[in-house]
């Protein structure tokens, strides 16, 4: 069954035909790693690249990461074989596949039901394998909410920005960025709140994709920051240098995580018999109650997640 408390605040691109960036991805603080079939890798080099990544994923050492391969898309030919390949060939040390493209339930289905077969063709445990489904195209968003119910492997939902963009005849060539033209706003805002909404609604998460201008780390940053405020639980990464970017964006800040935590731990006691069994009190200035415990677990697990240490405890008052 699912697992959506995978950390995946940074999630690396990584070309499954290329031996050197296999090997490099291992040692990089990213949080997940997909490994790439479809748009990182030629056509003549895809068949090759299955057989690369089956024995990165057997030989390598991923620990910490959440291991992905990204397969192609259901339009093409490559991806029935994509799938068998590399489940049955590395499927116990592999945590998803990824699908692009996804355009309506049924796509998912498909992927559900070949990995229900490969699992038991190998003797794999059945529905381990959680699947990531890529939005990037207004077929796939109108039909988010359907594909996000499709399977209980469901893990996430991703936003593609590139194809998306070309889908919907978006007059930009820079991926991920915002355009001038489009005034103080965001052309994407309703795109990533539509996946959101649907990731929510099922208690997926929900993952931004790539900012191609690579070496521009400011400008990343401040596109994360968009789809962080909304809350959004991480972004692709296309480069080792926006690793650490990522991973600082979608984790809380120091002081928001220290409050999270401080709140959880004052509403616990006031709400004991210890503490009076109120409803509501305050924290300092702050009255807080069951919405504010609430807000403070979102917070709380992020943090946790992303193996921060809280800095400040909080202390009952003495009796008497």
């Amino acid at each position: 069954m699912a697992n959506v408390n995978r950390p995946r605040r940074s999630c690396l691109a990584v070309p499954g035909s290329n031996p050197r960036f296999l090997a490099k991805a291992q040692s990089l603080p990213a949080d997940q790693v997909f490994l790439d079939l479809e748009d990182a890798c030629a056509p003549l080099e895809k068949e090759g690249a299955r057989h690369k990544i089956v024995e990165a994923l057997n030989t390598g050492d991923w620990t910490g990461k959440t291991r992905t391969v990204r397969v192609n898309d259901l339009t093409t030919h490559w991806t029935y074989r994509d799938v068998v390949t590399v489940v049955e060939g590395a499927g116990a040390n592999l945590d998803c596949v990824m699908l692009p493209k996804v355009q309506d339930a049924g796509q998912v289905v498909w992927l559900d039901l070949l990995l229900t077969q490969s699992e038991k063709t190998m003797g794999y445990e059945v529905g381990r394998i959680g699947i990531e489904a890529q939005i990037e195209n207004a077929k796939g968003l109108v039909n988010v909410d359907a594909i996000a119910a499709a399977s209980p492997r469901i893990e996430t939902i991703i936003f593609g920005p590139a194809d998306f963009m070309a889908s919907i005849n978006m007059k930009s060539l820079v991926v991920g960025a915002l355009i001038p033209d489009y005034g103080p706003g965001d052309p994407y805002h309703y795109i990533l709140m539509r996946i959101l909404m649907a990731a929510r609604m099922h208690d997926l998460q929900a993952i931004d994709g790539p900012f191609l201008q690579i070496r521009d780390v400011d400008a990343f940053t401040e596109v994360a920051k968009r789809s962080a405020a909304l809350g959004f639980d991480g972004k692709w990464v296309l480069h080792p240098g926006q690793i650490d970017a990522a991973n600082a964006v979608y984790s809380p800040a120091q002081a928001d995580y220290d409050h999270a935590e401080l709140i959880l731990d004052a509403y616990d006691y006031w709400t004991s018999e210890a503490g009076g069994k109120l409803g509501a009190m305050m924290l300092g200035d702050e009255m807080i109650d069951e919405a504010s415990r609430k807000m403070a677990l979102v917070i709380s697990a992020k943090g946790r997640a992303a193996g921060m240490a809280r800095t400040s405890a909080f202390e009952a008052p003495h009796a008497g």
